[in-house]
């Protein structure tokens, strides 16, 4: 008998860390997902609403909400370096300061929303011509890129005060708030593009006044924690300046990212009205399902930072493995959900059957792809939440040097649609590759308040 006994009692021992892990990991992924699919259930409704106007309103769109995505996804260091600079000090117990950090973030937040206006709204025109909008598309991609520019300060506030309350462990808050936004984006998108015969530019407006809706709910649960733990509410430069220059490299990694995904519908563009459409279809629900593998990321980003604020290397390192593990088995499950609800997906978007034959195999190709997705995901959220965002910024500057070539290639060699995603599942596997290196050196697990 002890002999039996004694293996048994070690497994439960080691099954231990396993479910604290689970039980921590969902207890914030979880709500992170409601809060994460937010953006992409925004773009998905917009095109779900544009897309029965007619083909050249959802090509317009699939152009312009490229570039809006753009450009509040550059400046996406605003919650994630909040995070992790949040959840460091949160481990080591300055909660003052934790709160102070992320009311730094929300006045680079407001200055870079304002810098964004002034550049987007003059030089809308230009930037549709440079995605290589066709003339039919065009018009619709300018109007709706200038007026929901007017919420990009919203969006960037909403970036930074999320920031602060997943590095305070809190992923609930910003799900209650992405809910009320994604249930008002749609009734005020269907309200002003049907009901008042706004068409595109409806949508727009319903976007903008559910943005800054959710950006005044943060800011009012932010002023209120500043004031519980005696953190100032005004504007420091000094602290202004130092989360810009944390940020900087994850500034360049986001930028890397994005010029991956500009290049995307710049190349499915110059395919034609179809396809544009049908990437912008494709793109809607990749990122719908990045979001959902990022919200196990999210939880990384708060529990690694935890960890190593509180120098505790050892649970940094086990979090880590058992996120993988997540990510690996929910890119499985969202492949198949993906194969299976194809034929149901596509005709919420679109009656034009030229675009669903296009997004068809494409479809396949992402689904595919998930598990890739899961495990990159994951690691990048890790590597986030330690603090690492130079190797980041490096690790993404080489996937864009191999993505490149590959996506210029497609039209040259007239490979369509589904040859462009198969060099976006290339550019994953590279991202994968990166981050696991990283991940085994295990040179990202720098301890203390501040890193």
């Amino acid at each position: 008998m002890p002999m039996t006994q004694a293996p048994a009692a070690a497994d439960r021992a080691s099954q231990k860390p396993h479910r604290r892990h689970d039980r921590e990991i969902l207890a914030l992924a979880l709500p992170a997902f409601g809060a994460l699919v937010a953006e992409p259930l925004f773009v998905m409704a917009d095109s779900a609403i544009v897309g029965h106007l007619g083909t050249s309103q959802l090509a317009g769109l699939g152009v312009s909400s490229a570039l809006l995505t753009t450009a509040v996804s550059v400046f996406v260091f605003l919650a994630y370096a909040t995070t992790a600079a949040v959840a460091r000090r949160v481990g080591a117990g300055d909660l003052q300061a934790a709160v102070r950090q992320g009311v730094d973030g929300i006045w680079l937040a407001l200055i870079l929303g304002a810098a964004v206006i002034l550049v987007v709204l003059p030089t809308a025109p230009a930037l549709v011509e440079v995605f290589g909008a066709s003339p039919t598309a065009a018009p619709y991609a300018t109007t709706y890129l200038r007026i929901s520019s007017l919420g990009i300060p919203a969006m960037l506030v909403v970036l930074a005060a999320t920031g602060v309350l997943r590095g305070l462990q809190d992923t609930r808050t910003p799900l209650y708030v992405a809910i009320a936004g994604f249930v008002a984006n749609g009734v005020l998108n269907a309200a002003l593009v049907y009901g008042a015969g706004l068409g595109i530019a409806g949508s727009a407006w319903g976007t903008v006044i559910a943005q800054c809706g959710m950006a005044a709910v943060y800011l009012t649960v932010v002023v209120r924690g500043a004031r519980r733990h005696g953190a100032s509410l005004r504007p420091d430069a000094a602290g202004i300046r130092a989360c810009a220059t944390a940020g900087a490299p994850l500034l360049i990694r986001t930028l890397s990212l994005r010029a991956i995904l500009m290049i995307a519908t710049a190349v499915a563009a110059r395919l034609g009205d179809a396809d544009i459409a049908a990437h912008q279809i494709v793109q809607s629900l990749w990122s719908l399902l990045a979001f959902a593998l990022d919200a196990i990321a999210i939880a990384g980003q708060a529990i690694i930072g935890r960890y190593l604020g509180a120098a505790d290397t050892r649970g940094a390192r086990d979090a880590c493995r058992r996120m993988v593990q997540w990510g690996i088995a929910s890119g499985v499950v969202l492949g198949l959900l993906v194969i299976v609800a194809r034929p149901l997906f596509l005709p919420l978007f679109t009656s034009d059957a030229a675009v669903r034959n296009t997004a068809l195999p494409a479809l396949v190709m992402i689904a595919v792809s998930q598990p890739i997705c899961g495990i990159v995901f994951v690691l990048d959220g890790v590597l986030m939440g330690a603090g690492d965002g130079p190797y980041l910024a490096g690790a993404m500057l080489v996937t864009l040097a191999v993505f490149t070539p590959a996506a210029l290639l497609v039209p040259v060699l007239d490979g369509g649609l589904t040859a462009l995603w198969g060099a976006m599942t290339l550019m994953m596997v590279v991202r994968m590759l990166t981050l696991w290196l990283r991940s085994r050196s295990g040179r990202w697990m720098v301890t203390g308040a501040a890193r």
